[in-house]
């Protein structure tokens, strides 16, 4: 099949460039004309849209026991990550024993996003700290008081694939005593 985009033929470029030309303002319209052999055109007016994706997914594995996938951390990983965890509080009727947090082939992402799950966990004390030559440049990530899940065991699972923000978040986990890795 050919796609023709606002008129013009995409035939042979590759997926990323035709995403490229398809990306524009939200609210604008485009027109795809899809041509297939034997069939005639069909012309489909799509309106952009700003697209959020979640890099959480959420289950029970069993009663009592949840699990949080977390793919790459992302600003909005700390709000999606508290939903998700009350979700699961709710299937498992306020009876939420325990829970698995998985990074496994985590490649990171915004640091944002992993402070705010391992915040989500440890009451207080250091987080994470970046050093730098000049003082002025040194950050520190405190933990914020109260845990989303208080005294309830957490494992988190790490892998080869796991990196940067996940490093960050298993870590603090583990220094905190909060987690097993």
């Amino acid at each position: 099949y050919i796609i023709k985009l606002d008129g013009s033929a995409v035939q042979g470029m590759t997926l990323a460039q035709a995403i490229g030309l398809m990306r524009g303002k939200p609210g604008s319209k485009i027109i795809l004309t899809v041509i297939r052999k034997g069939e005639e055109p069909r012309e489909l007016t799509l309106v952009r849209a700003k697209i959020e994706t979640s890099s959480i997914k959420g289950r029970l594995l069993e009663e009592g026991y949840g699990l949080i996938r977390i793919s790459q951390f992302q600003v909005h990983t700390g709000r999606d990550f508290n939903r998700d965890v009350e979700k699961l509080r709710v299937e498992s009727k306020g009876k939420l024993r325990g829970l698995v947090l998985d990074l496994r082939n985590n490649p990171g992402g915004v640091l944002g996003g992993a402070i705010s799950v391992a915040d989500a966990f440890i009451d207080k004390g250091l987080v994470v700290y970046t050093k730098a030559r000049t003082e002025e440049s040194v950050e520190k990530f405190e933990a914020t008081e109260g845990q989303i899940l208080p005294n309830i065991p957490l494992l988190v699972l790490v892998n080869g694939g796991s990196a940067s923000a996940s490093e960050i978040v298993a870590g603090a986990l583990q220094d905190h005593h909060r987690a097993i890795i």
